[in-house]
């Protein structure tokens, strides 16, 4: 394999596994192993598509629209001093969603994801200030943060899933490295602060 072809397999990387999609992969788990399994199948799409619409949809189009109306090229954006606006934009973006899920009363666990990966990009835009992380890492450290969480609250038996979850980061990691977009400890710094984030979140909500 040579180098093309890792550039072009970490971009489809970064870009299946882009922080956005946290709060869906998370639903998407939950449905299969908490009582949302017996909802009914209009409602789970109901909720999904609510999810995609304010914490993926919504946050990249205006954060698309903020880069093109600044002049900014997509890899600047990478830069520690100019990544404060998209993170504002999707606190912003799911906030509103997490305000209008507990005017839904979705359940509670569910919401709790939404308020998880608010409190991931809340703690990452602070650290930004000073140090840049990895989003990427971050979210997928809330993944397996937050996996492990449920399986304690809904008492099933993690492994498998938690193998897979493990796999997705160590590629996601990678993929940021192999991209030149981060450092080794960036990368790190990120999943930690993501894992502790999703874990404790999800216990204590």
């Amino acid at each position: 394999m040579n180098n093309k072809q890792l550039i072009i397999i970490a971009k489809v990387f970064s870009l299946l596994f882009a922080p956005h999609y946290f709060p869906l992969l998370c639903m998407l788990v939950l449905m299969g192993f908490s009582y949302m399994r017996v909802f009914p199948l209009n409602y789970k799409i109901f909720l999904l598509l609510n999810v995609y619409l304010y914490t993926v949809a919504v946050p990249l189009i205006v954060i698309f629209l903020h880069r093109k109306l600044s002049g900014l090229h997509r890899h600047q954006l990478t830069r520690r001093e100019l990544r404060t606006a998209p993170y504002i934009i999707s606190i912003l973006c799911y906030t509103f969603c997490y305000y209008q899920m507990s005017m839904m009363a979705v359940p509670h666990f569910i919401v709790s994801v939404v308020v998880a990966s608010l409190f991931v990009q809340l703690i990452c835009v602070l650290v930004n200030l000073w140090y840049k992380v990895s989003a990427h890492s971050a979210a997928a450290g809330a993944m397996n943060g937050a996996l492990i969480a449920f399986s304690f609250i809904f008492q099933f038996n993690p492994i498998w899933w938690l193998c897979t979850t493990l796999i997705i980061a160590g590629c996601v990691g990678t993929s940021r490295l192999i991209l030149r977009h981060h450092t080794l400890a960036e990368v790190n710094t990120g999943l930690a602060i993501g894992f502790l984030t999703g874990l404790i979140t999800i216990l204590l909500f």
